[in-house]
């Protein structure tokens, strides 16, 4: 039994759910926290669609059938939490989902838990003006390192169309840092 169906049973067991799910949160937080804190930028909003992802997790892990890895099936919620979010506080603001980004992005440094430097902040702009298939595929790559075949599980989309967002995002990416430092 691997080590996550193992921590799924223990999960689905009534009398060992929350000490399983102690161990969820050890494995898993910090993965998730900066999966999460790529979309939606702030850290404040990172923790609530952490919290709102974990919750969401707890509530229906009984539903998982193990049909995907335990991490694919916990990202996708929280991606959807993130989206939610950042959708429901664009709405709210009465603004594009773009330019709460930028707004994001704008504030991040004022933000304490930012300790990135100029290069940051331009790329993180730079990201912020991507289509969210294509962020959220470099994202993936380039900060994580994960690997198209991962992703592919991950995001339920094929290898190849995968190599295209991440073709499309990187020119982007280059296309914007050669504009504002020509």
């Amino acid at each position: 039994m691997s080590e996550d169906a193992d921590l799924i049973a223990r999960l689905q067991d009534p009398a060992r759910k929350d000490a399983a799910f102690r161990v969820l949160l050890e494995k898993y937080q910090q993965r998730l926290y900066w999966h999460i804190r790529r979309m939606v930028i702030s850290h404040d909003d990172t923790d609530d669609v952490l919290q709102n992802t974990f919750i969401k997790v707890f509530r229906h892990i009984d539903n998982f059938k193990g049909q995907s890895k335990l991490y694919s099936w916990m990202y996708r919620i929280a991606t959807n939490e993130a989206l939610s979010y950042m959708k429901k506080r664009s709405q709210r603001m009465g603004i594009t989902d773009e330019a709460l980004r930028e707004h994001l992005v704008d504030s991040l440094e004022a933000d304490p838990y930012f300790d990135g430097d100029q290069a940051q902040l331009q790329l993180q702009r730079a990201l912020a003006g991507l289509p969210d298939k294509q962020r959220q595929v470099f994202n993936l790559k380039y900060f994580e390192e994960m690997k198209y075949e991962e992703m592919s599980e991950l995001l339920e989309t094929s290898v190849g169309a995968l190599k295209a967002s991440y073709h499309l995002a990187v020119k982007k990416v280059e296309s914007y840092l050669r504009e504002i430092n020509a």
